[in-house]
């Protein structure tokens, strides 16, 4: 497969997980537009609770006793509570009760759904951001104040516990939960894939997506290969600081948008995932190593894992002699043949479409072809 510099994008060559439940897919297709392979694997899946009771609880509570303040957090999650108080023969108490209060949407398409809704929204952050909804709440003063928050699959870390603090008294209104996924095979193949450090990157949505992610590699024994994977060897995003805080409390360093959207997301990947390629000068070309391919002068030419793998370790060491017994132990599966090296180095070559990229050193190994302009010491 090649590709020149004007069609393979700023992600191609890497691979990029995608845990999330919902708009999986227009992320995923983000991503690919820009040149990325796309693992998905959700970690959790919604459950609607329009027969639960304590979203039946919460809403007959505040049509009872409204509230001052209601903080809507998403736009599937206020559609669900109005649905569902349709659905019990409410829904117009509850509209009436929306009415008389101060709405506050956290983003865009939260306003949509309160307008569709037949509501005004009072007011809604620029930034998206739920620590914003908090500041401008605790600045007025919340004390004595009623405030309803619809939450969007799970609390949200210290939203109510700073409000309980100053004086609300806080509802909390339950739309749906997040669930392990019915069919858990693809997160085990992804977690698989992670703990093998065979993604470049690693998206996340959501808090208990994460929370899920690492639960379930916990479950499974393989906690310790995923967080090794996840601090040094995979670039970890989050749509926003809370999604973050699970992954965080394990001491995974995560890279965050200004704005909490799929978009600037996909963005700052774009920006971020070519900085960890190598670029070397190699037999008078210009080789960049991606993650699963390679830019050999700006062509897009796709490795066999196994290549990949012997390309990173000669890459460790440009210019120096690897050695086959080395080389063997970074070979997926390795065993104790090394002709498995001689093969798969003869499938890397080809791949290369430049053999002398890489040298054969009789009796010793391997080696890059370095440059001797190169600011590089090798080993002649």
């Amino acid at each position: 497969m090649q590709d020149d510099d004007t069609t393979h994008g700023p992600l191609a060559g890497f691979t990029v997980g995608v845990t999330a439940a919902r708009r999986a897919e227009e992320l995923a297709t983000l991503l690919k537009r820009r040149g990325a392979a796309v693992l998905h694997a959700p970690a959790l899946r919604i459950v609607q609770l329009a027969d639960d009771s304590e979203l039946l609880a919460a809403t007959e509570q505040l049509i009872g006793h409204a509230p001052d303040v209601v903080v809507a957090t998403t736009a599937i999650g206020f559609r669900g509570w109005i649905e569902a108080a349709d659905g019990w023969g409410i829904g117009d108490g509850l509209l009436a009760t929306l009415s008389g209060t101060e709405l506050l949407a956290r983003g865009p398409k939260v306003k949509g759904a309160i307008r569709a809704a037949g509501l005004t929204e009072a007011w809604s952050p620029g930034s998206e951001s739920m620590a914003e909804v908090l500041d401008r709440l605790l600045a007025q003063g919340v004390a004595g104040r009623r405030i309803a928050l619809q939450l969007h699959g799970e609390p949200l870390p210290g939203f109510v516990e700073s409000l309980t603090a100053a004086g609300a008294d806080v509802v909390v209104v339950p739309v749906y939960r997040w669930m392990p996924p019915q069919d858990i095979a693809p997160l085990d193949r992804m977690l698989d894939v992670t703990a093998a450090r065979g993604l470049d990157a690693i998206t996340f949505t959501s808090a208990p997506a994460a929370a899920s992610f690492l639960g379930r590699a916990e479950t499974r024994g393989l906690l310790p290969e995923v967080l090794g994977a996840l601090r040094d060897d995979v670039l970890v995003a989050c749509v926003g600081p809370v999604t973050a805080l699970p992954l965080q409390a394990r001491g995974i360093d995560t890279v965050q948008p200004e704005r909490f959207r799929l978009g600037p997301l996909v963005q700052l990947m774009c920006a971020r995932l070519p900085l960890a390629a190598r670029t070397l000068p190699v037999a008078g070309h210009r080789v960049e190593i991606r993650g699963h391919a390679v830019l050999v002068d700006d062509e897009l030419r796709a490795v066999p894992p196994a290549g990949m793998a012997l390309l990173h370790a000669l890459a460790r060491r440009p210019g120096w002699v690897v050695a086959r017994a080395d080389l063997l132990r970074t070979l997926p599966g390795s065993g104790t043949d090394e002709h498995a090296v001689e093969t798969a180095m003869a499938r890397l070559r080809s791949a290369l479409g430049v053999p002398r990229l890489i040298q054969t050193v009789v009796k010793r190994g391997y080696r890059l072809a370095l440059d001797p302009s190169a600011d590089t010491k090798y080993d002649r």
